[in-house]
């Protein structure tokens, strides 16, 4: 009588244990749904770097950091022309470094609010605006305008331009990063190549040439 009694209530247990195991799966556990939906999610977001986009972000990056260590470049130049001293030259480093660096952080809050695309643009065209300044510059107090206009436009272009990086970056943000910042340490090597062969030979108002640099960066800033 016991050994009859134990089927009958064994047998809603066997049947549900086999309910949870779906057919097809041999016995093993289904994968996690949120797990294939990151799968899914990510798997064609690796494929969507937008080449192209990403190639102008880090050119414009070379072109404005190019203008931005051009300025330390010509400090010799400018010590003989205005007679400065080591200090003056060190404030006009500290105009373009303060600038350059700690608005950044101001920008980036401001630009994660609302996204701002033509940052770009004008923060090239603060570099363009502290570029011909720094071209007629007479005297000391213009050259420290000059060096904070170029830091400026640094701090305003920065912020945006990384971000725009990280959206054509199509989920590959380490290469995304990575190509962006070839730009800007190219662009900083080339800024006392100018120097030498530009500026050097043909003095102070030859900067005008280089904002050609900014024009073009402007232009293409414009495009992306």
């Amino acid at each position: 009588m016991s050994t009859a009694s134990a089927g009958p209530l064994a047998s809603p247990q066997h049947t549900s244990s086999t309910a949870q195991i779906s057919p097809g799966t041999s016995g093993a556990p289904s994968a996690s749904p949120v797990a294939v939906a990151s799968q899914s999610a990510i798997a064609p977001a690796a494929t969507q770097t937008a080449v192209a986009v990403l190639a102008a972000v880090s050119t414009s990056h070379l072109l404005n950091d190019t203008i931005q260590s051009l300025l330390p470049a010509i400090y010799p130049l400018l010590k003989q022309v205005f007679n400065l001293s080591f200090s003056q030259i060190g404030f006009m480093t500290l105009a373009l470094m303060l600038t350059a660096s700690v608005l950044q952080p101001v920008v980036g809050y401001l630009t994660d609010k609302r996204p701002a695309p033509f940052a770009l643009v004008a923060g090239m065209g603060f570099s363009l605006i502290g570029l011909l300044t720094l071209a007629f510059a007479p005297s000391y107090p213009l050259l420290l305008l000059a060096a904070g206009l170029i830091g400026l436009g640094s701090a305003v272009f920065h912020p945006e331009s990384s971000r725009v990086a990280r959206m054509a970056s199509g989920g590959r943000h380490g290469l995304a990063q990575s190509v962006f910042q070839v730009g800007g340490n190219a662009g900083s090597s080339l800024g006392p190549v100018l120097a030498a062969f530009l500026v050097a030979p043909y003095g102070q108002r030859s900067l005008v040439w280089c904002s050609l640099v900014a024009l073009a960066g402007m232009g293409l800033t414009f495009r992306i």
